[in-house]
């Protein structure tokens, strides 16, 4: 999914209860929400509030059964970046909604399939490209290891005639003491019929989690993207490198 926030279950075992174990294991239905402050909103490499803070509300319900529903926002900006005097666009906000099933082959592999959809509240001039965007993915993960690729059903976020795009993210993320995980990322998204659009984009971080519920994430991000394709109107290159600080709440 599109985030820079994570979800943070907690879990309390009941230390000489003998049952405790199998209700561990046992799946309830349940709602879980999270609410991350960050320094900078990156999304696959790339800065949506132009360098700017960014405040990042969701919330999810898990069915017993494994599917599962949620919605996330967050404020943005760069939709507003690219207006011209002659073509103003006026939006500030990011509204997803996604739906899937998560399940498991064994305690090793789990895999995660769903759709997500991307929107954007606010005025377009005419013949302005929409940048709402719905996409397919599925995930595999071993352990630590997680491959998940996004399939675009529709125009990719503003890009004219781009439907069939994708996103391919390989990610490891490892707990290596009590509390403490590395987190790393590298990924690719594909723009079709807009040449030099295309890039790579990477990430290597930690993350410090505290049984209250709150976390805290340190992250390095960097992508290849084109400076002349990416930079913004304020001459901001909006994939260069950067360091994100995001503090989370779960609930």
């Amino acid at each position: 999914m599109k985030r820079a926030s994570q979800w943070i279950l907690a879990s309390a075992v009941m230390l000489g209860d003998p049952m405790a174990a199998l209700a561990d294991d046992t799946p309830v239905s349940k709602v879980i929400g999270s609410v991350s402050v960050t320094n900078d909103y990156i999304f696959r490499g790339l800065s949506q509030t132009n360098r700017k803070p960014a405040f990042q509300p969701g919330i999810e319900y898990d069915d017993a059964g494994g599917w599962y529903v949620g919605a996330w926002g967050s404020n943005v900006s760069w939709l507003s970046d690219v207006s011209t005097a002659e073509a103003r666009v006026s939006s500030s906000l990011e509204i997803d909604g996604y739906a899937g099933y998560r399940g498991s082959f064994s305690a090793d592999w789990a895999y995660d399939v769903g759709l997500y959809t991307y929107y954007y509240p606010g005025t377009y001039p005419a013949g302005f490209s929409r940048p709402y965007t719905t996409e397919a993915y599925a995930s595999l993960t071993w352990k630590g290891i997680a491959l998940k690729y996004s399939y675009g059903l529709t125009n990719l976020f503003g890009f004219a005639d781009s439907k069939h795009s994708d996103y391919v993210d390989l990610s490891y993320n490892v707990e290596f003491t009590q509390g403490w995980t590395l987190n790393s990322h590298v990924g690719h998204q594909d723009v079709p019929n807009s040449p030099g659009y295309s890039y790579y984009d990477w990430r290597v971080g930690v993350t410090r989690a505290f049984a209250s519920g709150y976390s805290i994430a340190l992250g390095y991000y960097d992508t290849n993207a084109k400076r002349s394709a990416y930079t913004n109107p304020e001459g901001h290159y909006v994939g260069r490198a950067t360091a994100i600080l995001t503090l989370s709440k779960s609930f």
